[in-house]
C-alpha cells in the first residue's frame, strides 16, 4: 500500500502504550496496598500527609503529617528524593496506615518507598514506605497539580 510503514510505530499507538503502562502501574500499587497485613505483637498507627514534589525523571519533595499512635497524635516532617518515571509538579493529601511500630522511635528514619500517581489538575495517588525496623506505611489520596509518576524513592521521616 502507498505511503503506508508496517513497521513504524505510529504517535497514537505509543502514546497507547504508555498509558496501558500507567494503568498497569496504578493497579500493582493499589491491589499491594489494599492488601491486609496482620502484624504480631506490633501496634498500628494511622497518618496523614501533605507532600509536596516536582520532578523530571528525578524528583525531590517535602512535607509533613501527623502520626496517631497509642491514642497520641504526633507531629513529623517527610522529605525524599525519587528516580524513575517522573514529570510535573504537584501537591498530595495522603492518608493511611502504620503497621509493625514498635515503639515510637521506631517510626523515624528512612523509608524505601514504592509509589505511581497521576495527576492532570487532580488525580490520586498511592504509596507503601518501609524502613529497616520494618515499620511499613501504606499510603493513599488525592494528588493536585500536573504530574504523572512511577518511581523508586528513598524517604526520610523525623518526628517534631
Amino acid at each position: 500500500m502507498p505511503g503506508h510503514e508496517p513497521n513504524r510505530v505510529h504517535g497514537s499507538d505509543r502514546r497507547f502504550q504508555i498509558k496501558r503502562q500507567i494503568v498497569l502501574w496504578f493497579i500493582l500499587v493499589f491491589a499491594a496496598t489494599s492488601l491486609p497485613s496482620r502484624p504480631s505483637q506490633a501496634q498500628m498507627g494511622s497518618v496523614r500527609v501533605v507532600f509536596t514534589k516536582i520532578g523530571l525523571v528525578a524528583g525531590a519533595g517535602a512535607g509533613h503529617g501527623i502520626l496517631t499512635y497509642r491514642g497520641h497524635e504526633y507531629s513529623f516532617r517527610i522529605s525524599g528524593l525519587s528516580l524513575g518515571i517522573a514529570a510535573g509538579a504537584s501537591t498530595n493529601r495522603l492518608v493511611g496506615r502504620v503497621s509493625y511500630l514498635q515503639d515510637l522511635p521506631d517510626f523515624q528514619g528512612v523509608y524505601d518507598a514504592v509509589g505511581v500517581g497521576g495527576a492532570l489538575a487532580g488525580g490520586v495517588s498511592g504509596v507503601q514506605l518501609k524502613n529497616a525496623k520494618g515499620v511499613m506505611i501504606t499510603l493513599r489520596g488525592a494528588k493536585l497539580g500536573l504530574e504523572a509518576s512511577a518511581n523508586v524513592s528513598k524517604v526520610n521521616i523525623s518526628l517534631e
